[in-house]
């Protein structure tokens, strides 16, 4: 996988405020993150607007740290000399994907962002308290590894009988399972694995592979080479058809 780039944009409001960037910056690096910030890119000499178009062109995200200050040369498109030419403009975000840019919130009692990013969702980094939390999610998201994942979407507990033929094409342990349930319904506990070795047409290996699966699902356990349905196993039954409700 590849290191993951940000671009910090900032306005230069006091020393304690370009401490703070620095930190934040020291603290992405440490943490896998490319971050890209003048105060160690750039000497005297550079040239600014290019540092800030070359690395906007390249960076995986762009971090605007929205102080009160920032927000304000933004709106009003502030350009002039020195490092206020570091604060990002509607024209120069129109030349980068705008899902790129971050806002980080950093300031007292307000949470304003430039008007052209009124829209977008930003990270509160105003607090003391709660600083530790929105650090965790920007890196949640620039590493791309949210806390919480979206679920698959499940089978329809509804599904049509024509159907089944095709799903069970595409389910390597449902034989498994349609032996697992036949012997139940008919009063035993479990099969022994010798006995599905002979009855499933399959390899040894394939056997071995679908067992374990399914143990992982919780569809069946082992228990001295008795493979037996669990309450999950049996839900499955009920929902895969193998069993007349």
């Amino acid at each position: 996988m590849s290191t993951p780039k940000v671009f910090i944009s900032y306005s230069h409001d006091s020393q304690e405020h370009k401490q703070w960037v620095l930190e934040l910056a020291t603290r992405l690096r440490n943490n896998g993150i490319d971050a890209a910030l003048d105060q160690w890119d750039l000497k005297p000499g550079d040239d600014l607007p290019h540092f800030m178009e070359q690395n906007l062109s390249t960076c995986d995200f762009a971090l605007m740290v929205c102080t009160e200050a920032y927000v304000e040369k933004a709106n009003k498109g502030t350009g002039g000399v020195g490092y206020e030419k570091m604060i990002l403009t509607a024209e120069l975000l129109s030349q980068i994907d705008n899902n790129k840019v971050i806002p980080l919130i950093r300031q007292k009692g307000k949470t304003a962002v430039p008007t052209f990013l009124k829209t977008k969702l930003y990270i509160d980094f105003s607090y003391h308290k709660d600083v530790e939390f929105s650090f965790d999610e920007l890196l949640r998201t620039v590493h791309q590894a949210p806390l919480f994942k979206k679920p698959e979407i499940g089978n329809t507990p509804f599904e049509k009988v024509e159907t089944q033929g095709q799903d069970r094409a595409n389910d390597p342990i449902h034989d498994i399972m349609t032996l697992l349930v036949q012997n139940y319904e008919l009063g035993g506990y479990g099969i022994h694995y010798h006995d599905l070795a002979k009855r499933i047409d399959t390899s040894r290996i394939m056997l071995d592979f679908n067992l374990k699966k399914g143990s992982e699902l919780d569809f069946f356990k082992q228990n001295q080479n008795i493979v037996s349905l669990t309450d999950q196993g049996k839900f499955y039954a009920i929902e895969k058809g193998l069993v007349e409700n």
